[in-house]
């Protein structure tokens, strides 16, 4: 299997309701900005972590719970039995220095977004009326996309947070597109997490990563619930039919742009969903 493609572990509690099923460190990745955390949590079962040296999003992708952050209830928080149900998430905002606690209200899944923090933000409730939604590309290349946290919102240091929905049949991140070089503003160096889902969740979807060069180039069938990492290099996924596909983003580098550039071979395509 790919170093690129993280399995979730199921930590099964002796009451059989499994825990924290994704850990990802920058030292696990071998990188150095994002982490990915992923609890899923039955019914009064809690969560807490201290953030230390770094930012966080926790992103509620199914169910409610009630999230405090060093002491302040943000109150019960969430909107969605099932991620596919084209809602909004809620999501919260917890700066460096500080510690969260989710208690669930319903089944719960709960993302934790994590990179470098600086200090200077509150934490804070994104709500849906703060996510920017919005459709792009044409044809089998339309996905659907709920801006949690990108560089227009300006309450974060480094991360950058965002859920896409590819329907069935389509394609994702697509044309293949790299951000791997620090070289603002032609294109910034931003490393990657996507956290998939499909529904039917026994579906399956591929991701490609590869670089121009040819020096990696792996191709993925990704399940429900793994995750891909993308250290460098262009990264499309594509959801086949019957499936449709959704991943939740996390990116983080030196500064917190998304500058991009599509495949020099590819780029047509985008250049075809402009006219």
């Amino acid at each position: 299997m790919s170093d690129l493609l993280v399995k979730p572990t199921l930590l099964v509690k002796p009451n059989g309701v499994s825990g924290k099923v994704h850990d990802i460190t920058p030292e696990s990745a071998n990188w150095r900005y994002v982490g990915f955390g992923l609890y899923r949590l039955a019914e009064n079962e809690e969560a807490s972590e201290q953030t230390e040296d770094r930012e966080t999003v926790l992103v509620i992708v199914e169910g409610k719970a009630k999230i405090e952050v060093d002491g302040t209830n943000f109150g019960v928080l969430g909107d969605r039995a099932n991620v596919f149900e084209g809602k909004k998430p809620w999501c919260v905002y917890v700066p460096n220095g500080s510690s969260w606690r989710a208690s669930a209200t319903t089944n719960c899944t709960l993302a934790i977004c994590t990179a470098p923090g600086v200090g200077g933000h509150q934490p804070r409730v994104i709500g849906p009326d703060d996510i920017v939604q919005e459709t792009r590309g044409k044809g089998a290349n339309t996905r659907h996309i709920n801006s949690i946290a990108m560089e227009h919102q300006d309450f974060a240091d480094s991360l950058l947070v965002t859920e896409v929905f590819t329907p069935q049949g389509n394609w994702s991140s697509y044309p293949p597109h790299r951000h791997d070089e620090d070289d603002f503003p032609n294109v910034t160096y931003l490393e990657e997490t996507y956290y998939h889902r499909l529904n039917p969740e026994q579906g399956f979807g591929f991701q490609r990563v590869f670089t121009e060069d040819g020096e990696l180039d792996e191709t993925m069938s990704v399940g429900n619930g793994d995750v891909v990492l993308v250290p460098k290099g262009h990264h499309p996924a594509g959801a086949p039919y019957g499936y449709d596909m959704y991943y939740l983003n996390v990116m983080a580098g030196p500064i917190r742009k998304w500058r991009f550039q599509n495949h020099p071979a590819h780029n047509w395509i985008a250049e075809k969903d402009k006219a």
